[in-house]
């Protein structure tokens, strides 16, 4: 997010680099009556939201597959299972999905350690490689044992391992569907092979894998989580390397993620530069060449964001601001949800200052391995509470599971509003930039508080919270309250 006086001012631009994230959600869930089949806050794509066993099963089948180069441990063993799984999928979805392709498992397996093993992977060199792939020219798969895959089970379980591992399968995928050719763009290749990773876990998820077992909500968190991981680096304008070798926004990856999952590996064949780019719209892509990205959170930047609120939703009673934790307490008809409270009797936001300066802590200040933070991890939040006012106005419950989705898709709507620059009463410019978007994702999915009901509630799943948030950021309004009435 970014605030400036009409005149300007110069500020040095800051680079995001993406981390592997641990996932610790902190929202309670709440009860609720389903609205449909489609919009069941209950329900993931139509399954039932559950949290249950996920990773490697105790009788799991024995990996179908050998690991080129392996040092026979705990690692190596998951990875060939997970390959093995894989391969088990897309010998029956491959052909169900794609006329005419015959599925062809890769030919070899590769590991290696990246920080002792002097090995080759698709002819270079893999000391220093902490990474897996694809190599095309050789039809394998390989992966760093040492650095990598490790890390990945730390912060996300063994589905961590099986999601990195069913995004490269993806690109094999790709080429046997006959979907990606030499002038194919990389961006559009990384996302469908996100989606055909989501597809993959769908499967899993369904409880038709003989390995691997997936619940549907903080299994599945866990799984977004690590996808949300390998967003692209943050990029100003003037960076040379911008829009080199693209993959995405955490937002887009995990939007294609999301299409596998709840549409078959079919919605894959779909993406392409057209799809991704009505996805993006205007969405900030890049920041400007003399921005951060980031407004420090402060009294004056809140009221400048709420200032900015009213102008762009134009309530009748615009809630007032209260910077008095304690106030949300002797509120008649809410529960406290810090950092930001809604009382509806009162018509009030309560801010906790303090603790949103530490929700909107930027990337640079926490640990790499923490989920992607910034002021809009803080000021999505922020949003989500005054639009509970929005609702209020309306005569809209509050206090609901659909009121909790409600509340994450009109923030959606509200952070695309907020891409085109508002003026504020005090002279101040309020716009969305490059990086908000995948902020306010990290904290829909780790905290909850902007899918959050009056109450601070939220439902199970993470994917069902991102999901209501992308419909606004991609719709508007309206179709908020028309899909979550």
């Amino acid at each position: 997010m970014s605030r400036r006086q009409v005149f300007g001012a110069g500020i040095t631009p800051l680079l995001a680099l993406a981390a592997v994230l641990a996932l610790g959600a902190c929202t309670t869930t709440l009860q609720g009556r389903p609205v449909s089949v489609f919009d069941d806050p209950f329900r993931v794509a139509g399954m039932v939201a559950t949290d249950g066993p996920t990773g490697l099963r105790p009788d799991a089948e024995d990996p179908s597959r050998d690991v080129t180069d392996s040092d026979g441990g705990d690692i190596d063993a998951l990875a060939a299972s997970a390959i093995s799984d894989i391969e088990e999928f897309w010998a029956r979805a491959l052909p169900e999905t794609f006329d005419g392709a015959e599925f062809t498992p890769v030919d070899a397996l590769v590991s290696w350690d990246a920080a002792d093993y002097d090995g080759m992977f698709c002819g270079v060199d893999t000391i220093g490689l902490v990474n897996a792939g694809f190599c095309l020219d050789d039809n394998t798969i390989g992966w760093d044992r040492g650095e990598l895959l490790p890390a990945l089970r730390a912060a996300n379980g063994d589905m961590g391992v099986a999601l990195v591992l069913a995004h490269e399968y993806g690109h094999a995928i790709g080429h046997q569907a006959r979907l990606n050719k030499p002038d194919t763009p990389v961006l559009v290749a990384e996302q469908q092979a996100d989606c055909f990773a989501g597809a993959y876990m769908r499967w899993v998820a369904e409880g038709s894998s003989p390995r691997f077992s997936l619940s549907t909500a903080d299994g599945l968190n866990s799984v977004l989580s690590a996808v949300i991981a390998f967003r692209d680096p943050l990029f100003s304008e003037a960076d040379q390397l911008a829009g080199i070798d693209e993959h995405g926004s955490a937002f887009e990856r995990v939007s294609a993620f999301q299409f596998g999952f709840t549409d078959g590996p079919a919605s894959c064949a779909a993406i392409d530069l057209r799809e991704i780019g009505q996805r993006r719209g205007d969405l900030p892509v890049l920041l400007p060449e003399d921005q951060t990205g980031e407004l420090p959170v402060t009294e004056d930047s809140v009221r400048a964001i709420v200032d900015a609120m009213t102008i762009s939703f134009e309530p009748d009673r615009p809630p007032k601001l209260d910077f008095t934790p304690e106030a949300a307490e002797t509120c008649p008809d809410a529960r406290p949800s810090p950092p930001v409270s809604y009382c509806p009797a009162t018509n009030t936001l309560v801010v906790d200052l303090p603790e949103l300066q530490l929700m909107g802590a930027s990337q640079a200040d926490v640990d790499a391995n923490r989920p992607a933070t910034g002021d809009n991890t803080a000021y999505s939040v922020l949003m989500s509470r005054y639009l509970q006012a929005i609702q209020h106005e309306r005569g809209l419950t509050l206090d609901t599971a659909e009121a909790a989705l409600r509340t994450a898709c009109l923030t959606g709507a509200a952070t695309t509003a907020l891409t085109r620059d508002v003026t504020t009463p005090d002279g101040n410019t309020i716009a969305l930039t490059a990086g908000d978007l995948d902020e306010a994702v990290s904290g829909i999915l780790t905290n909850g508080l902007a899918a959050s009901d009056v109450n601070g509630d939220s439902v199970p799943s993470g994917f069902s919270r991102i999901d209501a948030f992308r419909i606004g950021v991609l719709g508007d309004e309206e179709r908020c309250l028309t899909r979550f009435p």
